[in-house]
């Protein structure tokens, strides 16, 4: 496992890092701190969630099992603040003081933690001014309670208002973003991972493997197994099954088998070593998941072996999108 800087921080980060999202969903809490443990001993020592996972439960479930194995310290712990953790209360969502700050404790209570690493503002809000949201992070850094600061899913103007804001009022600045980011989806090489490497912030993608999608578990013209994400009629296969999806699906098949390693592995490698890629974050739901994407690291990928997944899919296009206005936070009222 290599490490990476975290942005112009210097904090050092492994180039692979824990997801918990799958924690209370597809894992229960004795596997959960089951693969927190094995990830760590395998060299990762980033680990991300959010608070609306399973609304607290994963941050529970993360808390009980650091406290379990006894490595907080050894960690650099992330999560996120944005969306409803409540459906009957419009002050308990969104990007304004009184959630963020409101959260961040509770995100602390359920973490078991005095502080909290990396303080990430899930998703923008442009009914809220980013000054509101920069002061209350600010004040959090300043109490102890937040080390540093970051987003997910903004856009490189978005990110440059905030510097501009942090630097007009005195306030600690973002230092990195997550956005979603795999061999179907590469449009952030067209001026965010530019934006990132001239302002020195750290990029960690999510669903480097769109999904499960690239893992290869899908055969084009053949329904999809029951039980997994693109299961039945629903909008994930809509977009996913695609001849143009299914073609990228076949190299990384091909060179996944010429390399010896799983189709997961290959995608998610690929996502590793692109330029300006921090460390992609991985959602496993079980063990055996879990050590798949930790062999990814052992993956090594030619000049060859990039342009021939160039060739299906360009550099800063996109095949399939997950984050369009008809299917990302307004349809899941955040």
């Amino acid at each position: 496992m290599e490490y990476r800087s975290l942005g112009r921080t210097g904090v050092q980060v492994s180039e692979l890092c824990l997801g918990c999202m799958m924690f209370g969903m597809g894992a229960d809490e004795t596997a959960s701190a089951d693969m927190v443990d094995h990830a760590i001993d395998a060299g990762i020592n980033f680990v991300d969630t959010a608070n609306v996972y399973s609304r607290g439960v994963s941050e529970d479930f993360l808390g009980k099992a650091l406290k379990r194995n006894g490595k907080r310290d050894k960690i650099v712990l992330a999560t996120k603040v944005h969306a409803a953790m409540a459906d009957d209360d419009p002050n308990m969502r969104g990007n304004h003081r009184r959630h963020i700050i409101e959260q961040c404790d509770a995100s602390l209570r359920r973490l078991q933690t005095d502080w909290i690493d990396l303080y990430q503002i899930h998703r923008p809000m442009s009914g809220i001014p980013i000054d509101e949201t920069l002061r209350a992070l600010d004040d959090l850094v300043r109490a102890g309670k937040v080390r540093y600061l970051g987003t997910s899913t903004y856009g490189a103007w978005q990110l440059v208002e905030s510097l501009w804001v942090s630097k007009e009022y005195g306030l600690n600045r973002f230092v990195c973003e997550q956005p979603p980011y795999h061999l179907l989806d590469r449009r952030i090489e067209r001026e965010l991972i530019p934006f990132a490497q001239s302002y020195g912030f750290a990029l960690i993608p999510w669903s480097p493997i769109a999904g499960g999608f690239l893992t290869g578990k899908y055969e084009r013209g053949k329904a999809a197994p029951e039980g997994v994400r693109y299961s039945g009629d629903s909008d994930w296969s809509k977009r996913h099954f695609t001849d143009a999806a299914f073609d990228v699906v076949d190299v990384v098949k091909a060179i996944a088998t010429e390399k010896g390693c799983t189709p997961a592995q290959l995608a998610l490698r690929w996502c590793t070593v692109k330029p300006g890629v921090t460390s992609p974050i991985i959602g496993p739901r079980s063990m055996e998941q879990l050590e798949d994407n930790i062999g990814s690291v052992e993956c090594v990928l030619s000049d060859e072996d990039m342009t021939r997944l160039d060739e299906v899919a360009p550099p800063g296009g996109v095949i399939v999108s997950y984050y369009d206005a008809d299917f990302g936070p307004s349809k899941y009222r955040w």
